[in-house]
């Protein structure tokens, strides 16, 4: 039978696991190193399959990677925690849509895989230890046309690293109403 304190270390283990999940997604996306390096341990490992090594040469490599392209978007939804003890071991599934222009032609690279991440519990933060990166499968499509209107147009658009509005709006730097 689970004590109080059990439940509350799961939960708070759970907590600080989507958490990171979360945040190394709006991480790639918005090529912030800092933020991804905020979801592994200082000695914490990525294998991305093509890139295999140390985190904070993985972040420098896939922000490399990203800004070349025009726009990225991950998106994270099924997450399968398995608590051991101060390590847990976690399957996350990720959806991306990865933006990139050939010589004048858009393209989306859209598709679905799993990150397969050891976490670790240190000093009381859960951060990868280690992260697999798999893909399960992708399709590229050319974009013929993007909307255009009213609904989309006046819409602010978002942008790479630390000028994204989402950056204002966590500092409290943002009205809650915008005059059009």
């Amino acid at each position: 039978m689970s004590t109080t304190t059990d439940v509350l270390f799961e939960l708070d283990a759970h907590r600080q696991i989507h958490d990171v999940i979360v945040r190394y997604a709006r991480a790639v996306d918005r090529c912030d190193r800092d933020l991804i390096l905020s979801t592994f341990h200082p000695d914490g490992w990525d294998d991305h399959g093509v890139f295999s090594g140390p985190a904070a040469d993985f972040a420098d490599w896939v922000i490399n990677l990203h800004l070349g392209l025009v726009w990225t978007s991950h998106y994270v939804t099924n997450i399968h925690i398995k608590l051991e003890g101060m390590t847990a071991r976690v399957e996350t599934y990720v959806i991306s849509n990865l933006r990139y222009d050939e010589e004048g032609t858009l393209f989306d690279l859209f598709g679905c895989g799993r990150y397969f991440d050891r976490f670790e519990c240190r000093e009381g933060k859960w951060l990868i230890a280690h992260r697999h990166a798999i893909s399960d499968w992708n399709r590229v499509d050319a974009v013929d046309r993007q909307a255009s209107g009213p609904l989309t147009d006046l819409l602010e658009r978002g942008k790479r690293q630390k000028d994204d509005p989402s950056y204002a709006h966590f500092r409290g730097d943002r009205p809650e109403r915008r005059k059009i």
